[in-house]
């Protein structure tokens, strides 16, 4: 039985960029978003967890992210992780909510949320990549056992590739979309 899918690796790939426009949803562009916070791991009870699995996070005001957490000893732990999460959000402790003011976006700060959103599409880059190869793999273990010839094998690698160059630059394409959003071109 063939192990190459080429169905599953499309689908795999394509996941990745939908991966990819989650991650970028978080990245604000001046306002309040819940989504804001959903990359956040939380290292609590000797494990990393998202946060949004120990609390619950709101937008009361446009400018304002409250963060409110399950369990009370659990709010060290959330602080620092907003704090070294790299969003540029500072949390004020309100006993058991974290108050996060959303400050104005600096042209600094946008670069910084460009140059973010470049690292998320080059994670998914290498994603989309790994697939490939997984599927490269998988032809070849097909050709081993005889069950497609070597010029099936090279059509179905020639295929791969050019499905690897669209769902590459869709994902370039998002970013780019996204980068324009941030820095206000």
């Amino acid at each position: 039985m063939a192990k190459f899918d080429k169905a599953d690796i499309e689908r795999r790939m394509r996941g990745a960029v939908e991966a990819l426009k989650h991650d970028l949803s978080g990245l604000r562009t001046g306002r309040a978003n819940t989504a804001l916070l959903e990359p956040v791991m939380v290292t609590v009870y000797g494990a990393s967890t998202p946060i949004t699995q120990i609390a619950t996070i709101s937008a009361p005001e446009p400018r304002m992210l409250s963060v409110q957490v399950w369990d009370k000893t659990n709010i060290g732990p959330v602080e620092k992780a907003i704090r070294s999460a790299g969003l540029g959000l500072n949390p004020i402790n309100d006993g058991n909510t974290l108050r996060l003011p959303i400050p104005d976006l600096t042209e600094e700060r946008r670069k910084e949320l460009a140059k973010l959103a470049s690292q998320y599409a080059e994670k998914a880059r290498i994603a989309i990549r790994n697939v490939r190869r997984d599927g490269m793999e998988a032809l070849k273990a097909d050709e081993a056992k005889k069950e497609i010839a070597e010029d099936a094998r090279k059509r179905g690698e020639a295929d791969l590739q050019k499905l690897t160059d669209e769902v590459i630059k869709a994902a370039d394409e998002v970013t780019a979309q996204k980068e324009k959003e941030i820095l206000g071109k």
